[in-house]
């Protein structure tokens, strides 16, 4: 049976770790936003998140998205820096119509700093785009 599910390559669909100013704390903080680039609206997105080394793991973080849009984002949670240096991974499940796909998106650890900030377009602001 289950040698007969298929889940499709997910394309058009990105993570973003976004630097910017929280107006209500003043300060700049890591934002993770879920980027749909797609022509048409991603339903039911599960998202479970995770930071892990070699001798560290923390829990997991589950949050739901009933529709991102198409040619939309979401601001999915704010990170604390101190989580850099574990690898973070993003499994992202969703629907596009009646199809299901899932992604892991990756970013690994140490690559996550000021001085690798680069434009997310879609966003407009300076962030870092996973694996």
């Amino acid at each position: 049976m289950k040698k007969d599910i298929q889940i499709p390559a997910v394309t058009n669909v990105e993570m973003a770790m976004v630097y910017e100013y929280n107006d209500i704390y003043k300060t700049d903080d890591w934002n993770v936003y879920l980027i749909n680039n797609k022509k048409v609206p991603l339903e039911m997105l599960v998202i479970v998140s995770q930071g892990f080394s070699e001798k560290k793991t923390t829990s997991l973080l589950r949050k739901k998205l009933a529709v991102l849009p198409a040619n939309s984002f979401a601001k999915i949670e704010y990170i604390q820096p101190e989580l850099f240096k574990l690898n973070n991974r993003f499994q992202v499940t969703f629907f596009e119509g009646n199809t299901l796909f899932e992604k892991t998106f990756l970013f690994k650890e140490n690559t996550v700093r000021e001085d690798a900030l680069e434009t997310i377009s879609e966003i407009k602001k300076q962030g870092i785009l996973a694996e």
